[in-house]
């Protein structure tokens, strides 16, 4: 099998990497993203999106952003893909501006997909619960820290 890799051309490698690339995109970023619109469009059918930046309005105000905005990293702390499908929904809306989007991005990917990541990684990895506040925190924290950057220079 050796000898057959190496004679792999590099339109046979881009193929391979393309449905690669596919498979991740039809059966995980696709269904995460899609999830965080129907989410946001239900939360917003509801009347609980405008109860939820109400009450989280003080808070995410201090990174200069709106209390729906929460939700954004709820999302991201499920998924990546629901995370940036939360904050696109929210923009389409026009809940989230430009700036907004400059904030959360990324606290996005510093604290996303934890929830995923404790089954495929932190029990793969034999690492004992007792740890995992202090590693979601850690990212947390990391995630705070990136808004209160990314507030002073967006």
């Amino acid at each position: 099998t050796m000898a057959a890799e190496q004679k792999k051309t590099l339109p046979d490698i881009f193929v391979e990497g393309a449905k690669k690339g596919w498979n991740v995109g039809i059966s995980s970023i696709i269904p995460n993203v899609l999830m965080a619109f129907v989410l946001i469009h239900a939360l917003r059918l509801s009347g609980l999106l405008d109860m939820l930046g109400v009450l989280f309005n003080p808070v995410m105000g201090l990174f200069g952003l709106p209390g729906q905005a929460v939700m954004v990293l709820v999302g991201a702390w499920m998924s990546m893909g629901g995370g940036v499908g939360v904050a696109a929904s929210l923009y389409a809306a026009k809940i989230l501006n430009p700036t907004h989007v400059t904030i959360l991005l990324p606290a996005i990917f510093l604290m996303g997909a934890q929830i995923q990541y404790m089954g495929r990684l932190l029990g793969t990895a034999g690492i004992q619960g007792r740890y995992y506040p202090m590693l979601f925190g850690i990212s947390i924290l990391n995630a705070i820290i990136s808004m209160i950057i990314m507030r002073i220079f967006a």
